[in-house]
């Protein structure tokens, strides 16, 4: 398969650091479909690090430039060969986790090893922490130094809006927060509408995750929706199964960030030959 040529995306920045608004999911690759265990299994067998490396190359010729990983060795490992064949750098969003700060700290350490460039800590940390009725996360100022101390850029991995509006009046120390946002409202704690008002509302550059909700919603009415309702500072975030899907997709969000009608090519199936004029 081709790849598409060279070329940059529309881009946001986050303290001196270039990031196209297109941003590399790694959950496919991982094996965290957030559908069946059947199939996160088979995501585990088939994606070797070197099928992972071909999609990687499509996403970086096509303008992406930045991904969204733990730091799982396959990762790792797909990462540095991706750089040292096509001489261009990722740069990593880590998420690390821990069911306590002092474990939390351990594996920021740990992505500090790793040279990544943005820490944001999961989710599974950052959600039962929050306190909205004090404007306060448990624990963060701490951890945001400890990031700072580590040369790493800070951030929240959430699935809660709220805790952007507490970071934000906390006047902590987050550079951009991780989101989940798409036109069903998979993993979003309230309906789309206030989502997109949290979103919108903050100063911050926010990533958007999720935004075919694990494969739920078909690539041109997802991708649509969410770009659709961002602010131009803030970021999408898919997972890409494989190098037709990165290349299919690639096109449709080149369309809808250049203003462009997207009309990607149909799947046909029998059922469909009516429609074909």
């Amino acid at each position: 398969m081709p790849l598409p040529t060279d070329h940059e995306l529309p881009g946001t920045c986050i303290e001196g650091h270039e990031i196209a608004r297109f941003v590399i999911g790694t959950n496919w690759f991982l094996g965290y479909s957030h559908q069946t265990a059947a199939r996160d299994r088979w995501l585990r067998r088939y994606q070797t690090v070197d099928n992972i490396v071909a999609v990687l190359k499509v996403c970086s010729a096509g303008g992406m430039n930045a991904l969204v990983s733990v730091g799982d060795p396959r990762m790792t490992e797909a990462k540095q060969r991706h750089e040292e064949e096509t001489g261009h750098h990722l740069k990593w969003f880590t998420t690390p986790g821990g069911a306590t700060t002092d474990e939390l700290l351990k594996h920021i350490d740990e992505c500090a090893e790793l040279d990544a460039e943005f820490c944001l800590p999961h989710v599974s940390w950052t959600d039962p922490r929050v306190h909205a009725a004090t404007n306060t996360i448990t624990d963060y100022e701490r951890v945001a130094a400890h990031i700072r101390d580590c040369g790493m850029i800070p951030g929240l991995s959430t699935h809660r809006p709220d805790t952007i509006v507490v970071g934000d009046r906390a006047g902590y120390d987050i550079a951009t927060y991780i989101q989940p946002y798409n036109a069903i409202g998979f993993l979003c704690s309230v309906e789309t509408d206030w989502v997109a008002r949290v979103i919108n509302g903050t100063p911050k550059p926010v990533l958007c995750i999720k935004p075919l909700g694990a494969g739920r919603i078909n690539p041109v009415t997802g991708l649509s929706f969410v770009f659709n309702t961002l602010k131009p500072t803030d970021m999408v975030c898919i997972g890409l199964l494989c190098e037709e899907e990165a290349q299919e997709d690639l096109e449709i969000v080149q369309g809808l960030l250049a203003g462009q009608r997207v009309e990607p090519e149909l799947q046909y199936t029998r059922s469909k030959t009516t429609l074909v004029k």
